[in-house]
Formats: structure tokens, C-alpha cells, sequence
């Protein structure tokens, strides 16, 4: 039984392939996560948009509703099925954008449900450009010159102090969605309207090009008991400035130095706990071989893409163990980690 015996219905946001090919990550991660919740005797509710999944299949949720993810949806479902909490960092960065607008919106306080695992305040933290650029700051982990703005005005002013090529990344989006590299003001003026148009709070960061070095990922887990461990460490074959969801990506990482891998494991952790992150996220980093500086790209707080890859490669079932996480279960409980490197 779960630690916490008060849940006993939990909505579970899900967000399958809109496309063919893409995203498919998200439905293996969904499915996962149902799993486990049933496994401990909680009744699952599961709202995707997309019947073509193995999610909505018959065995693997208790009910299915395939309905839009906005938050009239989501409101429909909560007031028909009176949960008492839901999972929304399975579903990517639409789960994650759905509980917060309906948190904003009073609907979860409305019907008095918990969102389980990752806190909205910890969502926010990591989402949030400048307060992620604030905690950062705060506990002393190296990251990119950057503004945010919420006005071309203001991208061109900061520009023009740095110079370019100048990054762009709109807040709360997906996949680099509305974001991109500008090398003139032309493409400055029409990347930064992109961004403040795909961002929900219209904001976006710009920060200092890091285009050649390497890119590292950490996928790290954290329990509400402030135990962490790194599940693996991946690395992109094409460097900075190639998305990850384009790149061709390695785990474990072949080419770092042991203190090198160190350095950057131990900064996930830090960054996890500060974040107080319920379960999976990624840490992204940008590493420069010939200095070995390195520097926080960002935090995805939640099960992603990478997610399935390091599930996958180092045989430990994130999406399950965070789902697990979120109905108050602690690491030790889940599993025994053998895959894993254990920070207490």
C-alpha cells in the first residue's frame, strides 16, 4: 500500500503521439505510470487527447477519457470523478502546463485536489526563466549571460551589450518550440516574436551562445525524503545548438574525464534537491572540453524524452518509480537501484 493512504484516485495526464513518430516517449512513460499506480491499489482516471496510444487501452487505466487537454477538460473530469490528486509530470510539458493553468485558475482548490509528486512551486521554479536564473545564482551554479524579456525593445538593448549569436528560449514550451539562434537583429526581432507568442506567461531568455560545445544530460531522481540518485548520464553526438530531439544521443557519456563526470553528477543532485523535485527531471549542461567549465541549460522537471532513452539504457523504469514517488513512497521502498549511483 502507499505510504500515503489517503489517495485513492488520481487523474493521470497523458500525451501521446500527436503525430506520428513523434513523441511516442511520453506513451511508454504514460503506460508505465498507470502500471504502478494500480500495482498499489489506486484507481487511475487517464485523460489523453490521442486514441491511437497504448495508454488508453483497456487494461491499462480503470477509466479513459479521450478529450482535448485544456483545462475545461480537465475541470469536467475532476467535478465528474472527484479525485484526490493528479500526476501531471508523465505528460511532458503539456501535463505540466495543464496543471498549472488550472492550479492558476482555482480549479484545483475548487475541488480540493492535491497535484501529486513535483509541486506547482517547484514547476515554477524550474519553468520560470528568471526564477530558475535566481536559484541558480543563489546556489552558486555557473550559467549562460542572459536577460529575460517580455518585449523586443528590451531583446535588442541586451543584445547589443553581448553581441551576437544570441539564444532565444521561450518559457514553458516544448521541444524548443518558438525558440531558436539569432545572428543579426532581423532574425533577433523575428525569433523573439516567436517566443513571446509560444510562451504562456510571454517571456523568453536570452543568453549567450555556447554553439560547439558538448551537451550533457543527467536524468536524476529525487523522493520527498531528499534521497537522490543519477540514473545515467547522456551525451549528444552534434554539440550545443543542435536540439536534443534532433541529435543522435549516447548513454551512458563516452567522452568525459572521470572528475569531468563527477562535476557535473554532483551538480544534478544539487540541482534536484534545490528544486525540490518529486521524482524524475533532466538536467541539461553545456561543457567546454578545453576550458572544463560548464554551465546549466536548463531543467526539465518531469519525465522527458531523454526519459525513455535512459530507462531503456540503464534498465530502471523512471516513469514508474516516479509515479511511485508521487503517492509518497521513497526510493529505498521502489527498488534497490542497482543501476543507479545512490547520493544520500
Amino acid at each position: 500500500m502507499p505510504k500515503d493512504l489517503s489517495i485513492k484516485k488520481i487523474i493521470v495526464i497523458g500525451s501521446g503521439p500527436i503525430i506520428i513518430g513523434q513523441a511516442a516517449e511520453f506513451d511508454y512513460a504514460g503506460t508505465q505510470a498507470c502500471k504502478a499506480l494500480r500495482e498499489e491499489g489506486i484507481e487511475v482516471v487517464l485523460l489523453n487527447s490521442n486514441p491511437a496510444t497504448i495508454m488508453t487501452d483497456d487494461d491499462v487505466a480503470d477509466k479513459v477519457y479521450i478529450q482535448p487537454l485544456n483545462v475545461n477538460s480537465l475541470e469536467y473530469i475532476i467535478e465528474r470523478e472527484r479525485p484526490d490528486g493528479i500526476l501531471a509530470a508523465i505528460g511532458g510539458q503539456t501535463g505540466l502546463n495543464l496543471v498549472t493553468e488550472a492550479c492558476n485558475d482555482g480549479i484545483l482548490d475548487k475541488y480540493n485536489v492535491r497535484v501529486l509528486g513535483t509541486s506547482i512551486d517547484a514547476i515554477r521554479k524550474a519553468e520560470d526563466r528568471k526564477s530558475f536564473k535566481d536559484l541558480m545564482s543563489e546556489i552558486g551554479e555557473p550559467i549562460a549571460k542572459s536577460e529575460i524579456v517580455d518585449n523586443l525593445d528590451d531583446a535588442v538593448k541586451f543584445v547589443q551589450k553581448i553581441g551576437y549569436p544570441i539564444v532565444i528560449r521561450p518559457a514553458y514550451t516544448l521541444a524548443g518550440t518558438g525558440g531558436g539562434i539569432a545572428h543579426d537583429e532581423d532574425e533577433l526581432k523575428s525569433v523573439v516574436y516567436q517566443g513571446l507568442t509560444a510562451s504562456p506567461i510571454s517571456q523568453v531568455l536570452l543568453e549567450e551562445s555556447l554553439l560547439g560545445d558538448k551537451e550533457i544530460e543527467f536524468e536524476v531522481m529525487r523522493d520527498s525524503n531528499d534521497t537522490a540518485i543519477t540514473v545515467c548520464s547522456m551525451e549528444n553526438v552534434d554539440p550545443v545548438g543542435i536540439h536534443t530531439g534532433d541529435s543522435i544521443v549516447v548513454a551512458p557519456a563516452q567522452t568525459l574525464t572521470d572528475k569531468d563526470y563527477q562535476k557535473l553528477r554532483s551538480a544534478s543532485l544539487k540541482i534536484i534537491r534545490a528544486l525540490k523535485i518529486e521524482g524524475g527531471c533532466n538536467v541539461q549542461f553545456s561543457f567546454n572540453p578545453k576550458t572544463k567549465k560548464y554551465v546549466v541549460i536548463e531543467v526539465n522537471p518531469r519525465v522527458s524524452r531523454s526519459s525513455a532513452l535512459a530507462s531503456k539504457a540503464a534498465g530502471y523504469p523512471i516513469a514508474k518509480v516516479t509515479a511511485k514517488i508521487a503517492i509518497g513512497l521513497q526510493l529505498h521502498e521502489i527498488c534497490r537501484c542497482e543501476n543507479s549511483e545512490v547520493a544520500i
